[in-house]
């Protein structure tokens, strides 16, 4: 191992998404200290959190609001400690899908037709057809996502998302395979291919064990393989993210990839998807963790 480290692992926080951070933090923790580190747990419910002295590094396993939009990440930069992930811009950013849309476009990276809407009042949009996606624009791990499979679904589905946030996105559902790509470092971790036994790859499916299958690498012809990677890649670039994130991208049957999302702070079960590929990648769980503090510390 390299030398051992004073690490703070911040987890919980006061998002919706705090039972999963939980678990990503204990799991993160448990690697680093199989490792040989001295690590802290640190749950910032309150604005007030002081961190461990002699922190050499923070290891974000926030999810969500205030961890995953800047906000914590502004408050390690003003304190002068090096933390793992995205900076406060880009996860400013990547938070945000209307944001991390326009850095798409900007960009020239592939992504879904949409339009923003702030009222549960709001009739169906011009120019759109059923099925639609809405989601709040500033909400994680499928947090008030609802899809539209027809114009009587549209009102009940706004008033639903919109209880999540002032603004939702509304965008044409992409009809195809849904596929993730991990970026650590500048490695492109293989495609991971996600399908739901039932349904849609909702907040129910993510968390649930056993409802859907997962494949990586992803059974994709080189070629498509690429193509998918290169999108991921060119996102990530796009809302200026470093270290590492998980890039969602739908692969449309001609084998197109349209870019959905860029997570800056992805779940870090040993179960989620980044692990995953870093595994098929030939990188144990606790590897990957160091791998993640090593390119932080290289900032310092």
């Amino acid at each position: 191992m390299s030398r051992k480290l004073n690490i703070t692992v911040m987890l919980g926080g006061p998002s919706a998404e705090r039972e999963v951070s939980l678990r990503t933090g204990a799991a993160v923790a448990n690697a680093l200290r199989s490792l040989g580190h001295d690590v802290h747990e640190l749950d910032p419910q309150t604005p007030d959190w002081v961190l461990p002295p002699k922190t050499d590094v923070v290891f974000l396993a926030l999810h969500g609001t205030y961890g995953e939009d800047g906000t914590v990440q502004k408050q390690l930069d003003a304190l002068g400690v090096p933390y793992t992930g995205c900076d406060a811009e880009a996860s400013r950013i990547a938070f945000d899908k209307l944001l991390t849309k326009q850095s798409c476009m900007q960009a020239g990276v592939p992504t879904a037709r949409f339009l923003v809407v702030n009222s549960p009042a709001a009739t169906w949009p011009d120019n759109f057809q059923p099925p639609l996606v809405v989601k709040p624009a500033r909400q994680g791990s499928s947090v008030g996502l609802q899809f539209v499979e027809k114009v009587a679904d549209w009102q009940p589905a706004l008033a639903e998302s919109l209880k999540y946030d002032t603004e939702v996105l509304v965008e044409e559902k992409i009809i195809g395979r849904e596929t993730t790509v991990g970026i650590l470092g500048d490695q492109i971790l293989p495609v991971v291919e996600v399908r739901p036994k039932a349904g849609n790859y909702d907040y129910q499916n993510k968390y649930t064990a056993g409802t859907t299958e997962y494949f990586c690498p992803a059974k994709f012809d080189k070629a498509t393989t690429r193509r998918i990677q290169e999108a991921a890649l060119d996102a990530f670039k796009a809302v200026g993210g470093r270290d590492y994130a998980r890039v969602d991208v739908m692969v449309r049957t001609d084998g197109s990839p349209v870019v959905l999302e860029v997570n800056t702070l992805p779940g870090m079960t040993e179960t989620s998807l980044l692990p995953k590929a870093a595994a098929a990648a030939g990188m144990n769980y606790a590897e990957l963790c160091q791998r993640m503090v090593d390119l932080a510390l290289q900032r310092k």
